[in-house]
């Protein structure tokens, strides 16, 4: 039977929630990995779905779980996500899991990244990445240097685009033996010398076009931006939002030109502007803004939405979820038209994953 599958990354644990296509009753389970820091939760398709929840135990240390019954049991491979012997660093965090099949990515803190051919049993560093030339210019942000943002071009597992805070967009045409920043005209308000280097940027979220691998779109920590060449230029579309500043993007799953952003204020605040809590829509590639609010609180609102805190399902008409550092998790059935609360009192929200799957 098909279903969606909800998958819910928090401060305290995980959590998975399923639901028939309308969507009207959910079952949720979890939490899952109760009291550790659960970063992302993943769906891998193929011909053996499986689930992969991805954090960071106070007690047990960073850690990736793998679930082939829906949740039920995990098991974690063996060695664990980290780094060779003699490159006198250590995995802190392992942020978010994306890939083809049996092709897995993994972004961790410090910033690096994993692949697995066997669908997550081992992994290998991508070391190219992590001795960048440009390694030395790269800084942490306020949540640390991590490879948070995996872009696979659905045409070429061998084709990655990463974001990586703070040092910006980069991708790799060979299954990562090299790498290459991506970030003309994205801007870098905080570097006094040079607001426009070739790294250094703080992006926050990238997301590709479902159809297009060659349009990319980036919340940065100084802009909402679009590429229609691969990032090799960057177009701001940040005119018609309320601020530049914010977490998460998304976009819709059959119309990559329809786009979802959560302005906050900058830096000192991080939270929705004036009190009103808004999603904006584009359906133009960010050429013009809408926001939506129907059913969303407009006083009183100070929330803050994590950078992977958004996502989109694949169901006829998409649902959009959102999920706040209050413990909410928030949803419009109808492409963003209308908002509900569909889940309350969790803990703070870090992820959020929406698929179609059969079970």
């Amino acid at each position: 039977m098909r279903q969606v599958l909800l998958m819910i990354g928090t401060r305290k644990g995980g959590f998975l929630a399923f639901s028939d296509l309308a969507r009207k009753r959910w079952e949720m389970t979890g939490p899952i990995f109760k009291g550790s820091q659960v970063n992302h939760v993943y769906c891998a398709g193929g011909a053996e779905p499986r689930v992969l929840a991805a954090g960071q135990s106070a007690w047990w240390g960073p850690g990736l779980q793998i679930s082939m019954d829906w949740g039920q049991e995990w098991t974690e491979p063996i060695p664990r996500i980290q780094f060779a012997d003699g490159r006198e660093k250590s995995v802190e965090r392992v942020w978010a899991v994306a890939g083809m099949g049996n092709t897995l990515y993994a972004g961790v803190d410090p910033a690096a990244l994993f692949r697995s051919v066997d669908g997550g049993i081992t992994w290998t560093e991508l070391e190219a990445l992590t001795d960048h030339p440009s390694h030395k210019k790269w800084m942490p942000g306020a949540g640390g240097m991590m490879v948070h943002s995996i872009c696979v071009d659905p045409a070429n597992a061998e084709r990655v685009f990463v974001g990586i805070s703070a040092a910006g967009v980069f991708c790799t045409e060979d299954g990562g033996k090299t790498w290459e920043p991506r970030n003309k005209n994205v801007r870098a308000d905080f570097m006094p010398e040079d607001q426009f280097p070739e790294v250094g940027q703080c992006v926050h979220h990238l997301e590709m076009h479902p159809s297009n691998p060659e349009v990319l779109y980036q919340q940065n920590h100084c802009g909402v931006y679009r590429t229609e060449d691969g990032g090799r230029e960057w177009i701001d579309i940040s005119e018609g939002l309320p601020a530049r500043f914010g977490f998460p993007i998304a976009v819709h799953p059959f119309d990559g030109d329809t786009v979802y952003v959560i302005p906050e204020e900058a830096d000192t605040a991080r939270m929705t502007p004036d009190g009103a809590f808004r999603v904006y829509r584009s359906r133009n590639r960010g050429d013009s803004w809408e926001a939506l609010t129907k059913g969303l609180p407009q006083e009183h609102a100070y929330q803050n939405v994590l950078r992977q805190a958004m996502a989109v399902d694949s169901v006829d008409r998409p649902g959009v979820y959102v999920g706040t550092q209050g413990g909410q998790v928030l949803f419009s059935p109808d492409e963003g038209d209308h908002w509900e609360v569909l889940f309350n009192w969790l803990p703070p929200v870090y992820s959020l994953e929406a698929v179609v799957i059969e079970r």
